[in-house]
């Protein structure tokens, strides 16, 4: 089974727990949509951050700058961000990106729902085509070569991820 398809049915509940933190904003107020972006600036730079560290990854396009110009838009500054450990191996660290590169799929989708008077550059940042496939095509081709345990190790962090998202949502 792909690593992609391991890791998307292992974290379901996770990821729909993380939907449901985050569906309590409402994107079409002001106010809220403030503190749902203040949420993800809780968690996406300390992510972007230690991913940013880790020569094993492809390049990815980070969205923490994109984020505060939104915030700055509202007239709100960046919370600090919660603490992100740096991954223990590099299956970790895919596990990770699997989660923040994710993001910007259901952000694609969000944005619609953002009024065109509100800032929308972090909720935009979506990938060029074909990034998301090639992202996962090697995604499975570094977890078949990774061996014994590589998976249950993207899984482990890929649930973390989710864990300090939902985290970073629950906080006033």
């Amino acid at each position: 089974m792909p690593a992609r398809t391991i890791l998307r049915t292992a974290t379901a509940a996770k990821h729909e727990a993380v939907d449901a933190a985050y569906g309590r904003f409402h994107l079409a107020d002001p106010a809220s949509y403030g503190r749902f972006l203040t949420a993800h600036a809780r968690a996406l730079p300390g992510f972007e951050q230690v991913l940013g560290q880790v020569s094993a990854l492809p390049r990815f396009m980070p969205r923490a700058r994109l984020l505060q110009d939104d915030l700055f838009a509202l007239r709100l500054t960046m919370p600090a961000t919660l603490p992100v450990a740096r991954p223990e191996s590099d299956a970790a660290a895919f596990g990770m990106l699997y989660v923040v590169e994710g993001s910007r799929l259901g952000g694609a989708i969000l944005a619609r729902s953002v009024p065109a008077t509100l800032p929308r550059a972090y909720l935009s940042a979506v990938h060029p085509p074909g990034a998301w496939r090639a992202f996962g095509e090697l995604l499975d081709q570094v977890a078949r070569a990774g061996g014994p345990g590589w998976i249950e190790q993207a899984v482990i962090a890929a649930e973390a991820t989710f864990d300090l998202y939902a985290a970073a949502a629950a906080r006033p």
